[in-house]
């Protein structure tokens, strides 16, 4: 729905009042847990509610510690609204992401969020939500990067632009083999 107000307001180049029209009634929900399995119990219980996923970040807040932050929007029509399915993918293995997003998009899940998380259990982590609509969607297919040199990094995305992916997620994290790495998540998509 936020991207159709855009386009109207795009469309008939009209002042910032219709946007703002738009936005009333927007609801905005705040979830915040130190466990991952917790984040994915509570997004799909407030997709449940209408609420979709607009924004994930790890870190430290100031009385829960390190946690898994994230803000959820519902429109005001959310009677029309079918709800989606998210998942929530960690690990500190950039093979195991790899087959994690692979079985992820076969099931016809795609990309929204990727951050860093310090979980208790993993320790640093490549965190990436991943939702399922109601209807038949693109389907895509994901190709994790991850080096500890930028350069390596620059020369990895130019091959893989070429083979038609874009890039969607970006993180540092330290990985189980590589150290202190630059994460990349690029997707490529083709219509059902």
């Amino acid at each position: 729905m936020k991207y159709l107000g855009w386009l109207i307001l795009l469309g008939v180049g009209s002042s910032s009042s219709l946007l703002a029209r738009e936005l009333i009634g927007v609801e905005y929900r705040l979830l915040a847990t130190g466990r991952t399995s917790t984040m994915e119990r509570e997004l799909n219980e407030a997709a449940l509610d209408g609420f979709v996923l607009v924004r994930a970040m790890g870190g430290e807040t100031a009385h829960g510690g390190q946690e898994l932050v994230a803000i959820l929007s519902r429109a005001p029509d959310r009677d029309r609204f079918v709800p989606a399915e998210y998942i929530v993918l960690a690990t500190n293995r950039t093979g195991t992401m790899q087959n994690e997003l692979d079985d992820a998009a076969r099931r016809g899940f795609l990309f929204v969020a990727q951050t860093v998380f310090e979980t208790s259990f993993g320790g640093e982590e490549v965190v990436v939500i991943m939702e399922r609509g109601p209807a038949d969607g693109p389907v895509c297919e994901y190709q994790l990067l991850a080096t500890q040199r930028t350069s390596t990094m620059a020369k990895e995305l130019e091959e893989n632009a070429r083979r038609g992916f874009q890039v969607l997620g970006l993180s540092v994290s330290e990985t189980a083999f590589g150290g202190n790495e630059v994460v990349v998540v690029t997707e490529r998509c083709v219509s059902p």
